[in-house]
């Protein structure tokens, strides 16, 4: 099985071709043209430059990667078609439609948060043993906690009712002009401050249900830095500690509980904040006093890739999940901005 994948949810281009060789996944190629640079001076995304963008490098980067094998090999075509910008999941679509209906080949939209659940498997050697399995996904525009039975089996148990974990660290690294993106930037300054200087709120910490709320606490940040009359690098790099410990509480307590009340066999992380190393270190402790494995993505496959959609498009062709489209078929394909990949909360156990 070779799968070519293309990924365009966001500001990321992104192509890879994965095969399945004696059961195992191998990564033949992977390659993906970031437009941060371009969005920088905007402060964020601008969804109609990303998609100009996105349009320009597609087709050159599908061939630079491809190379001399082209397309003759390929076996199927794996699109991300949700959730997203629509301008930018239109010309990733487009293209993908256009491929498999010129070539014959099956399409099979994947669905990006599933994508990034599947990054673990990339980097790790997960087994059913690992079923059920408790999945943190942190991102710039998601924040939930899933459990995860089995491939393609999937309860929604918690999610953030306002921003996401990536937007807040993007926000308050605006209220302290830090630049974008903000996430890797108060991270990165975090681990030179004290996490206990400033006495932020755990928002919806000691709740009952596994709902996130980071709006409030981005407030806090900013009344905190307004009560002092001015702000030296001691104060960011503070600041950005105490936010992040604030962030990462409640994260770590919120899945540890979840873990234990579910009985789940192991824990994962994913989504771009999974890159965050001090999460990740607080939830590899968590996991470990649960005697449970804890699983999550190469740093370079945290961010928007195609070698995930990839992955998760190849079990769910091996389970016969997957929902292939072929010839005049494909064309009925509709991007879906807000696809969510799972719709109803799971009741917690009592």
């Amino acid at each position: 099985m070779r799968i070519l994948a293309i990924e365009t949810s966001c500001d990321e281009t992104a192509i890879c071709v994965l095969s399945d060789k004696g059961g195992d996944l191998l990564l033949e190629k992977n390659a993906v043209y970031s437009q941060i640079d371009i969005h920088k001076k905007f402060g964020g995304v601008v969804p109609e430059v990303a998609a100009r963008k996105h349009l320009q490098t597609m087709m050159p980067l599908i061939d630079s990667t491809l190379g001399k094998d082209k397309i003759s090999d390929i076996d199927y075509i794996a699109v991300t078609s949700g959730p997203g910008l629509i301008t930018s999941l239109i010309l990733g679509m487009t293209t993908a439609k256009a491929l498999a209906y010129a070539h014959n080949l099956q399409l099979l939209p994947v669905n990006h948060i599933e994508g990034h659940i599947y990054s673990s498997w990339l980097s790790n050697k997960i087994e059913a043993k690992h079923f059920p399995a408790l999945v943190l996904v942190v991102s710039g525009g998601h924040t939930e906690i899933i459990l995860m039975k089995g491939h393609g089996d999937y309860q929604l148990i918690g999610q953030t009712v306002d921003d996401a974990v990536g937007e807040a660290y993007d926000k308050v690294a605006k209220l302290m002009e830090l630049g974008y993106p903000g996430g890797p930037i108060v991270s990165q300054l975090a681990e030179q401050g004290k996490s206990d200087t400033y006495k932020l709120p755990r928002p919806m910490i000691d709740n009952k249900d596994y709902g996130f709320s980071f709006s409030g606490l981005k407030t806090a940040v900013l009344y905190s830095l307004e009560k002092q009359k001015s702000i030296d690098k001691k104060d960011v790099v503070n600041m950005c500690a105490s936010f992040q410990q604030a962030v990462i509480d409640v994260l770590v307590k919120k899945a540890s509980k979840a873990a234990q009340e579910f009985e789940v066999k192991s824990i994962m992380l994913s989504g771009g904040v999974s890159a965050n190393t001090a999460l990740k270190k607080a939830l590899d402790k968590e996991a470990k006093k649960m005697n449970l494995p804890f699983f999550y993505p190469e740093l370079k496959f945290t961010g928007d890739n195609a070698a995930m959609i990839a992955a998760a498009a190849y079990y769910k062709i091996k389970n016969k999940q997957a929902e292939l489209l072929k010839g005049k078929d494909i064309f009925s394909l509709e991007p879906q901005a807000n696809w969510q990949l799972v719709k109803k909360y799971l009741p917690r156990v009592d």
